[in-house]
């Protein structure tokens, strides 16, 4: 982001450095007690602990599609906790002792730098070696090249669209059509605010759930580069054409459009309400998916819940057909793990991945996932946007440094409650983005 690639360059070999020192004494190396990432031969994979659908699809494909290069190069598991991952990435990049592949952890910055240093495998490159190229879908590929600066240098483990998620029935009985506009959003949340339902499910006590909405505001009405012209120092977000959609969004809150108690409501909290029929929409990401598809949890019947985009903003330079989107916790590979068995391996994942993933634990990815097995008709339905879209664009803080995230979701429940002016807000984020 910005201009700070010459920056990152030079502070990551220092600060992994550094940060090996510091950590070399306490580190175990994995979070299994397993060997550490040097063994001779393997195919290491080191996972987040608390993400086991990229662990499972690759051990599926080991003894599968993947079964001869589980032979030359067995797959090796090993995890770390979430909290520690991006200092244990940092510790093992300044030991150069990455594994074959590994989960990117939880900034996209820490993966930057790491690639800055010359570590990481061009995945781009490799995949045209092997005349893979078109492994990696589009819309995923658009949204790869929007966080890593334009490069391919990860692969896309998961692939989460987001828009409105609707009850079928609500919109019915009150008559509401599908909003294909900012405008037309507006007066379904009042029809619904009318009839005595919560027009929008939202979880204001984590608020990022409310920060997509001005994120995706500022994309329609600016267009899909709007957000990285703030992060190269182009533009600011207490810029007038900004600030108005922090104010779209909070006049949308003033309005009822989120309940009473949007502060205190969690995430569980607001997924049930829209699940039991208390909310009539909900913002959010295909990830839902498993909550939507279990009979236990929804009540109201995947059958009676819709998805569209997020809509068009009258006028504006962006189109609901750049959907909002990420790449969940992408994974990386070693330069100086990338052996025969490693390239090998990348092949295979290249094919199977996607299928795999898809039918085996019900997770879309980025990449191509041709199959005939059947799967449920709302996750077929995301597929379909995703078939159809070609570019996407990127969350609200998704270029942000942590403290401005910090503040941005911090403060979204305040902005949305009347109890913080939009341009407070967004000069709050703003300053702490430099």
């Amino acid at each position: 982001m910005n201009t700070a690639t010459q920056r990152r360059t030079t502070a990551v070999a220092a600060s992994v450095a550094a940060l090996a020192l510091t950590l070399s004494a306490c580190s175990s190396g994995n979070g299994t007690g397993d060997e550490g990432s040097g063994a001779t031969g393997s195919f290491e994979y080191l996972s987040l602990a608390e993400n086991t659908a990229v662990k499972d699809t690759l051990t599926a494909l080991s003894t599968d599609l993947c079964s001869q290069q589980e032979s030359d190069s067995p797959l090796k598991v090993t995890t770390q906790p979430q909290a520690s991952f991006d200092q244990q990435l940092q510790l093992l990049a300044g030991q150069g002792a990455l594994p074959s592949v590994f989960a990117t952890g939880n900034s996209p910055e820490v993966i930057k730098d790491i690639h800055e240093s010359g570590q990481l495998v061009d995945i781009d490159a490799e995949l045209e070696t092997l005349g893979k190229s078109d492994a990696i879908i589009p819309a995923a590929r658009s949204t790869i090249e929007a966080l890593y600066d334009g490069e391919v240098y990860v692969l896309p483990s998961e692939f989460n669209v987001e828009g409105i998620w609707y009850n079928k029935t609500l919109f019915q009985d009150n008559g509401i059509e599908i909003p294909e506009t900012w405008d037309d959003l507006v007066a379904a949340s009042a029809t619904l605010e009318k009839a005595g339902v919560t027009p929008m499910a939202a979880a204001g006590k984590d608020g990022w759930p409310l920060t997509r909405l001005v994120g995706n505001y500022i994309y329609r009405a600016l267009g899909p580069d709007a957000l990285k012209k703030v992060a190269d120092g182009e533009a600011k977000l207490t810029d007038p054409q900004y600030v108005d959609a922090a104010a779209q969004v909070a006049a949308l809150g003033e309005a009822g459009a989120f309940g009473k108690s949007v502060g205190s409501i969690d995430y569980t909290t607001a997924m049930n309400q829209f699940l039991t029929g208390k909310a009539g929409m909900y913002y959010m990401g295909s990830w839902a998916l498993a909550n939507f598809n279990d009979e236990s949890q929804n009540t109201v019947g995947a059958e009676n819940i819709g998805f569209v985009p997020f809509p068009n903003v009258e006028g504006g330079a962006g189109d609901s057909t750049q959907l909002a989107a990420n790449i969940g916790v992408p994974l990386a590979m070693s330069k100086d793990r990338f052996d025969e068995g490693a390239k090998n391996w990348l092949s295979c994942i290249a094919d199977g991945f996607g299928p795999q993933s898809l039918t085996g634990q019900g997770v879309v990815t980025g990449f191509k996932a041709e199959t005939d097995a059947d799967v449920p008709p709302l996750t077929t339905t995301v597929l379909g946007e995703i078939d159809k879209a070609d570019t996407t664009v990127l969350w609200f803080e998704a270029l942000f440094n942590p403290k401005a995230t910090t503040t941005a979701t911090s403060n979204a429940q305040l902005l949305v409650t009347g109890q913080m002016s939009p341009e407070d807000y967004m000069a709050a984020v703003q300053a702490d983005l430099g």
